[in-house]
């Protein structure tokens, strides 16, 4: 019998024409976008949605925003094309490589890094893409952290998933996992204790998450999260700002806070990164100093993110905070980790 995850998964909506049977939506134009950028979205998620501009809403149904010609905006805006020695394996930092398991995901994030490819022909893996960059690795006794990402890398069964990191557990100077996933917000009946009880084999291993509003805190999600936590799996969260969806202090503090109190760990405030199609989604930097001054102070230390840019052009992310941020005219000037200092634009 199919899997309760499984069989939702593949009852998701990927046509324009099936959402605008549940909102107000043009059909047409979504299609237009679609064509693009790829429509995913669960039945979970669509339950959940109460009309397209609601925090959720904004996150995974198409917008025609996207399909603006904004010049300021970079198709590969972390340079992770060139950074890639064998395909879908980033080798960026010296100590860690990110390894692109998976070509597509449940739900697909409007505002998403590699929209220029996830859930495209593109994007593709196969197997033996897998094996080649898990060669590379075992081939680089320098990398001691792999981080598998995608796509989402659970849409893939256990026995996949359990097969690659066998393989990495193998490899004498890999001493830490990573697994980024979205599931719990868009799709937590994938979050099973068998597969928390596979995680748990494989320590050192930590799962990322993906948070960025308190509506996506349901019981459902909850629930995922503290069967991770309860297996002795570390969860940490990743936070993007998002332009009217939570660049709010008050917001913030209660999405950190109650991740918090979940025992997830509020790791990262992103700012959008420079990527082609989202830029009516992009805040301006000093409107997140502004949320971060906020949040300290009144939210815990422990529930505080670091506020990072990942500097276009795959030099690295660095943390903002008023110290590292010199306003000059409308450019703000941030140092790379090799201390090339690079100009980034204020919107």
């Amino acid at each position: 019998m199919m899997e309760s995850w499984l069989a939702q998964h593949k009852n998701s909506i990927t046509d324009p024409h099936q959402l605008a049977e549940h909102f107000a939506v043009h059909a047409g134009e979504l299609a237009q976008v679609a064509q693009r950028y790829p429509l995913r979205l669960t039945t979970y998620l669509l339950k959940r949605i109460t009309q397209p501009s609601d925090p959720l809403g904004q996150q995974f149904i198409p917008q025609l925003a996207e399909l603006n010609n904004d010049v300021a905006q970079l198709v590969d805006p972390l340079n992770e094309e060139l950074l890639s020695p064998v395909p879908h394996l980033v080798h960026r930092y010296p100590q860690r490589v990110l390894l692109l398991v998976a070509g597509s995901c449940f739900s697909y994030c409007r505002f998403c890094t590699r929209k220029r490819k996830v859930g495209c022909e593109d994007m593709a893996v196969s197997f033996g893409d897998i094996l080649k960059g898990i060669d590379y690795i075992a081939d680089h006794p320098e990398v001691n952290e792999v981080i598998l990402s995608g796509g989402d890398p659970l849409t893939m069964s256990d026995r996949l998933l359990e097969d690659i990191l066998k393989r990495l557990q193998r490899i004498a100077h890999v001493e830490v996992v990573r697994i980024g996933s979205r599931a719990p917000v868009v799709l937590p009946a994938r979050i099973t204790p068998a597969l928390c009880e596979m995680f748990g084999r494989y320590q050192p291993l930590y799962f990322l998450t993906h948070f960025n509003h308190p509506a996506e805190l349901t019981v459902e999600a909850i629930e995922a999260c503290r069967q991770l936590v309860n297996a002795g799996v570390p969860v940490v969260n990743q936070t993007v700002l998002l332009r009217g969806v939570n660049d709010d202090a008050t917001l913030l503090h209660k999405l950190f806070y109650s991740l918090h109190r979940l025992r997830i760990r509020p790791y990262y405030l992103h700012q959008m990164d420079l990527t082609c199609g989202t830029g009516h989604f992009r805040t301006r930097l000093e409107d997140g100093i502004t949320i971060m001054d906020q949040l300290r102070g009144p939210l815990s230390g422990l529930a505080v993110p670091t506020y990072i840019v990942d500097l276009p052009g795959g030099h690295g992310k660095v943390p903002v905070t008023p110290d590292y941020v010199q306003r000059l005219g409308a450019q703000a000037q941030l140092r790379a980790a090799d201390g090339t200092l690079i100009d980034y634009p204020q919107w």
